[in-house]
């Protein structure tokens, strides 16, 4: 039973709609993907009306991956996101495995890329002729 001042308080709505979906999902890309990988595609596409084409392409694929994950949030009504669907489809052990590579690598790889990121073009106004590029990893040895 909630009491009377529960009643009073104010709280936020639990619930998201298509607009606020859409705005998150355009969030995490953009605010990922838009500032790491424009050199890239502009220069491995050779003409900017081209870079443009791939990054329609690009959100394309992406919206409708999110609206893929909207239906499944829709049909399988439980909390956990991607690790419920997994384990709902594909059993336990598939599940964990998902949950335990995105925790020990997909994350904080991610983290890194965009605090990288950041940093390069946090540091960029205070030294604008720094004749020094980002570490790039090199795997060569490695295989």
């Amino acid at each position: 039973m909630e009491t009377a001042e529960e009643n009073r308080s104010v709280k936020l709505k639990r619930e998201i709609g298509v607009f606020g979906g859409v705005a998150v999902n355009v969030g995490i890309v953009i605010g990922s993907g838009i500032f790491v990988t424009p050199k890239g595609v502009l220069y491995g596409s050779g003409s900017v009306g081209l870079a443009l084409v791939i990054w329609l392409v690009s959100g394309i694929f992406s919206l409708v991956g999110a609206l893929c994950l909207a239906e499944l949030g829709t049909m399988i009504p439980q909390h956990g996101g991607l690790y419920a669907y997994v384990h709902y489809a594909f059993g336990a052990f598939w599940s964990f495995l998902l949950q335990w590579v995105s925790i020990v690598m997909i994350q904080p790889g991610a983290l890194a890329i965009s605090a990288i990121t950041f940093a390069t073009y946090a540091i960029q106004p205070f030294y604008p002729d720094l004749d020094c590029p980002p570490l790039r990893l090199s795997f060569e040895c490695c295989l």
